[in-house]
């Protein structure tokens, strides 16, 4: 199956609603796995109810593709199993750190830019994608502090895992713009350079300004600024050069979560938006 167009996270507040439909208001859902492995009741079954009818993309949030600790088995069988009954076409997770000690912090933390950094992701990345046996994507974090003294920038780390493991790029175009505003840089001047040919999705998604701290939030709690748009439509031309199709973009939102048709209208503005940068490209091309 091939995806495409914009698509809307799949969470529980609209779970009632979208089962009750006879079929998918949207191109695709993204939805984590660990929200339904092992999980009974209701919500668990309207889930894969929808799931098993409409098309679907997978992201996870616990692997800790940073961290240290090893990976439970049952954890990895149970998600190769999930993954293969959906007949996902690759599996996402956030370069980052979670847990410590089996602790898990529920915040997706940097992995300090350096040389041992890249070393333990691209290990664990290779790993993970051959455990699965599906391709893998890795998706840029929103960070507000580095960890220790960086031996390189975020580009060049970014850069060096996603090359070293062979996996593909799940590009957050909000995630970048946060970056760019909390730590001073031009988002597109970074873009430029970097491998876009490994963009097989993007994420866009809503902030928070923090005006007391002079701060942007990476919150998925309000509508998608204007400033995310466009730079999605400047790159969204250049990846499809690069790769040869258009990639799917998901919409995320989840705070603030709004009733499920204000949600589809924001998702229906971007699809106008994404269809207008791809056909300004062909235009141009």
């Amino acid at each position: 199956m091939s995806f495409t167009g914009v698509g809307v996270g799949l969470r529980r507040p609209h779970l009632e609603a979208v089962a009750a439909l006879s079929a998918s208001p949207v191109p695709f859902w993204e939805f984590a796995p660990e929200n339904v492995i092992g999980q009974g009741g209701r919500k668990a079954r309207l889930t894969r109810e929808i799931l098993q009818r409409d098309p679907v993309l997978t992201h996870g949030l616990s692997l800790s593709i940073g961290g240290p600790d090893d990976w439970d088995p049952e954890q990895i069988r149970d998600l190769k199993a999930f993954l293969r009954e959906l007949e996902a076409p690759w599996h996402s997770e956030h370069l980052c750190w979670t847990s410590l000690g089996g602790a898990t912090t529920h915040e997706l933390l940097p992995v300090p830019f350096t040389k041992e950094g890249v070393a333990r992701c691209v290990a664990r990345s290779r790993e993970l994608q051959d455990r699965l046996e599906l391709p893998f994507l890795l998706e840029n974090i929103s960070w507000y502090a580095e960890l220790g003294e960086p031996e390189m920038d975020e580009r060049a780390f970014l850069t060096e895992v996603l090359e070293g493991a062979d996996v593909g790029w799940l590009l957050d175009i909000n995630n970048l713009y946060v970056n760019s505003v909390n730590h001073g840089f031009d988002a597109k001047a970074w873009l430029t350079g970097m491998p876009l040919h490994r963009v097989a999705q993007m994420h866009i998604a809503g902030h928070d300004w923090f005006e007391e701290d002079r701060l942007i939030i990476d919150t998925h709690g309000a509508p998608v600024i204007d400033p995310v748009v466009e730079l999605m439509q400047w790159v969204l031309p250049r990846i499809q050069e690069a790769t040869g199709k258009a990639v799917p973009v998901l919409l995320e939102r989840d705070n603030a979560i709004p009733e499920l048709e204000e949600l589809l209208a924001e998702r229906a503005r971007l699809q106008v938006a994404y269809d207008a940068a791809l056909a300004d490209s062909e235009v141009a091309g």
